[in-house]
């Protein structure tokens, strides 16, 4: 995350789109088609039989209806960008805490295999549980194509911070000096903090995005005055709790 995400973070301390693939459709359509040729099978019976057979039909049009909707109510989070910088460089920045720390965060812990660390501290001062992304994982890894992994609400969002979401980052080079981002988050329940957390994660990435490209600008991002403001409010909180 940005200075920007970060103060945001820090603020609120102080105080798939699914929704239908192509493949879906075509499995509901065939579907449907098998289901309108066994109801014309069923008239074509005794009644008895048809009666066997017509409520099967209704029941299986039923399900795949609700399906459809269900696939429909998915929602997700989908930002991208070009980079000035090539594949190795974006990838780079991706999977080493280095990288991490010139665009995304003052400090993670990163382990780039399946099940190893995707831990990204916006508060790296901050007890354990605490300091922002923590425990979270890298689920897979495609070489300079694509990594995923699990992600979770702010610590200010304690409910849904118990969750885990899921997010897609893919690679592509536009060319030899040039890549795409590609960004995908999903995985979201509804209501309450769910929102809340989706309405947070809707404004941070662009801000991500937007300080990756800036790394490679020329700009990476110096997380000195963050980390002075960090201090000054640790300090602050702790002389509270002194005098409680």
């Amino acid at each position: 995350m940005s200075i920007g995400i970060a103060a945001n973070t820090a603020c609120d301390r102080r105080t798939e789109g699914i929704a239908g693939s192509a493949q879906a459709i075509h499995d509901e359509g065939a579907w449907a088609t098998k289901s309108a040729s066994l109801e014309h099978r069923a008239l074509r019976k005794p009644p008895g039989a048809r009666m066997k057979i017509a409520p099967a039909v209704a029941a299986t049009a039923l399900a795949i209806a609700s399906l459809g909707a269900a696939l429909a109510a998915e929602r997700s989070i989908d930002k991208q960008i070009d980079v000035a910088a090539s594949l190795d460089e974006v990838w780079g920045a991706w999977t080493t805490r280095d990288g991490i720390r010139s665009f995304f965060a003052p400090d993670a812990k990163i382990d780039a295999r399946v099940g190893g660390a995707f831990q990204i501290y916006m508060d790296p001062l901050a007890e354990p549980g605490l300091k922002g992304a923590d425990e979270m994982r890298f689920m897979a890894l495609q070489p300079k194509r694509m990594i995923s992994f699990d992600w979770n609400a702010p610590p200010h969002l304690a409910q849904a911070r118990q969750q885990r979401t899921f997010v897609v980052v893919r690679f592509e080079p536009v060319s030899d000096k040039i890549t795409r981002v590609m960004l995908h988050h999903t995985g979201w329940g509804d209501g309450g903090e769910w929102d809340k957390s989706f309405d947070y994660f809707e404004r941070a990435w662009p801000a991500v995005l937007a300080n990756l490209k800036k790394r490679f600008d020329g700009q990476p991002q110096d997380w000195t005055e963050w980390m002075e403001q960090l201090r000054k409010w640790h300090a602050e909180q702790k002389a509270a709790e002194t005098k409680e």
